[in-house]
């Protein structure tokens, strides 16, 4: 090669090497293929099974939580524990059949300081992992009133018609920096519910799970997401009629999932470095649809309404040997 061919070359590769570095200062933070999916935590289908599912009567068949560490020390919800409801894509404008986004949005509006959601609180960080009871070390995880932090319909566009688990951590990341969540310390605390409209589920919903969460990472830190599909599109697979009959009965589900990810991800933040069984499942899980019984789902009153939630796993209950429990 000529020195002059040579010269040149590098000359473009310094060039191109700049304006790639300029261009990615000024970008939003993303998920891309570079950052890091961690894997789906999923809820199974009723009377099916995915991936870390609770077995039958899982109150009596595995063992207590214990904690793994964290992810950078993080791994439950402190503080001030935040929801995030994020509708998306174009295909929820005037297109919500069975009114899942009001009903979602009164429980959440309520469910902050609830009994039903203060099991989480025995459950704590920066405590060994193997823990499998926190008493006052630790700090813990917590039940604040008011977590329904914000609201965002983003719909000037259209979703993907059935998105891949790197678009549902790209649109998190998103509504991270639509909200102002922009440091790794703001997303300790915080988890974002990614809804997709009716028929626009991700593929498997309804035959292999009902919902799932997860996180990525990103320049504003490690991002807590859960992928919420329209839960009544897959009926009794996924709660429709499981704790009221009827035509009141069918949209049971949005609460009963829409909860057991909440609490899940309050207790497991970053999964699974969080509080886990041995067999991988978490406090949501270890409840899943039962029945009767003791743990049987139910419904719960708040002060915005009543919702059918499942019940919670509790280390605690029954002089520490565990069990699903509706209040704490």
């Amino acid at each position: 090669m000529k020195r002059s061919h040579f010269i040149f070359v590098i000359t473009l590769a310094l060039v191109i090497a700049v304006v790639t570095s300029l261009t990615s200062s000024l970008s939003p933070a993303r998920a891309s293929s570079a950052d890091v999916l961690h894997s789906p935590h999923s809820m199974q289908v009723k009377g099916g099974c995915h991936t870390n599912c609770a077995e039958p009567n899982a109150q009596t068949a595995t063992s207590n939580l214990s904690y793994h560490g964290g992810t950078g020390g993080v791994g439950v919800e402190t503080g001030a524990d935040k929801v995030y409801l994020i509708y998306w894509g174009s295909q929820w404008n005037s297109n919500d059949p069975s009114g899942e986004a009001a009903i979602q949005q009164n429980f959440f509006k309520g469910v902050g300081g609830s009994k039903w959601n203060n099991s989480v609180t025995q459950y704590c960080e920066g405590v060994p992992s193997g823990t499998i009871s926190c008493g006052s070390s630790g700090t813990h995880a917590t039940n604040p009133t008011g977590v329904l932090a914000g609201i965002w319909y983003d719909n000037a566009s259209s979703a993907p018609s059935k998105p891949s688990q790197s678009q549902l951590a790209s649109e998190a990341v998103k509504a991270a920096a639509h909200f102002g969540n922009t440091t790794a310390s703001s997303n300790t605390t915080v988890q974002y519910v990614i809804n997709t409209a009716t028929h626009n589920n991700a593929s498997g919903f309804g035959t292999q799970y009902c919902a799932w969460h997860s996180s990525t990472s990103s320049s504003y830190g490690h991002i807590a997401y859960t992928n919420m599909p329209y839960i009544t599109d897959a009926g009794a697979s996924c709660g429709a009629n499981f704790v009221n009959s009827g035509s009141t009965g069918l949209t049971d589900g949005i609460t009963i999932v829409g909860g057991h990810e909440f609490a899940e991800t309050e207790t497991d933040i970053y999964p699974s470095s969080g509080w886990i069984d041995s067999s991988g499942s978490e406090n949501g899980d270890k409840c899943a649809w039962i029945s009767s019984g003791q743990g049987a789902s139910a419904n719960i009153t708040l002060s915005t309404g009543t919702f059918p939630v499942q019940s919670l796993w509790s280390n605690a209950f029954n002089s520490g040997a565990g069990g699903c429990v509706l209040s704490y």
